[in-house]
């Protein structure tokens, strides 16, 4: 049987939030021809592939598909393990720097986990999301749950934040980065919440067909 939640949740806290992460790479498996231009993946652990290999992290399997169907772009993972929302807030400038096409933002996970308001989560999305546009970048928001565990009032008001800003800054949605992984044993680390390489094939299954989306909106700028 699986362990209890509120055991899930340390375990979460802990290797969310707890691990320093290192600088930004190229995702595995980079493209020899001309780049038709970058995707900055932007986030914490889960982006950055905590507990597996760079090969096996979403941004280097989402960069792998993208050249076998054709798209020469270059993936950059630009995920720290254990960032908030406030770190990323942080990080913008840095990640503009990398002068990226389109970014894929994936934060605020450890907000929850910490039972920060989520008012101060949605503001600073806002933010980021306001910064990136306003330089041009087209964002894909990966949308995140959190666990029952933390009270029906807050878990339905951290989940709202994520449809609400799509809709008011008009950025596409991945309704939910972990779909059909979260809460499966095979397909996440002895944690219960970082997934494996197998896990990040699905989440890049989840990514793939919005990234498409922001590629067709960024040809057309």
């Amino acid at each position: 049987m699986r362990h209890p939640m509120k055991k899930l949740l340390t375990l979460f806290t802990l290797t969310l939030c707890a691990t320093v992460g290192a600088a930004p790479a190229l995702a595995a498996g980079a493209a020899t021809p001309p780049s038709q231009g970058t995707i900055v993946a932007f986030g914490d652990s889960l982006t950055a592939g905590y507990g597996v290999a760079e090969s096996d992290s979403y941004p280097a399997q989402l960069q792998r598909k993208l050249h076998q169907a054709g798209y020469r772009w270059t993936v950059i993972n630009a995920g720290i393990s254990g960032e908030t929302s406030t770190g990323a807030l942080e990080r913008v400038e840095w990640v503009l720097r990398l002068r990226p096409d389109i970014v894929i933002l994936e934060t605020g996970a450890n907000d929850g986990l910490r039972g920060q308001d989520p008012d101060h989560t949605r503001k600073n999305i806002e933010r980021i999301v306001s910064s990136l546009q306003d330089k041009g970048v087209v964002v894909v928001l990966a949308g995140m749950r959190m666990l029952r565990n933390l009270g029906p009032a807050y878990t339905a008001k951290f989940n709202a934040i994520y449809p609400r800003i799509a809709k008011e800054r008009k950025v596409t949605l991945i309704p939910f980065f972990l779909d059909k992984v979260a809460g499966k044993e095979n397909l996440n680390l002895s944690d219960g919440v970082h997934p494996t390489g197998r896990g990040y094939a699905i989440v890049t299954e989840n990514v793939y067909p919005y990234l498409l989306q922001a590629i067709k909106q960024k040809s057309k700028q």
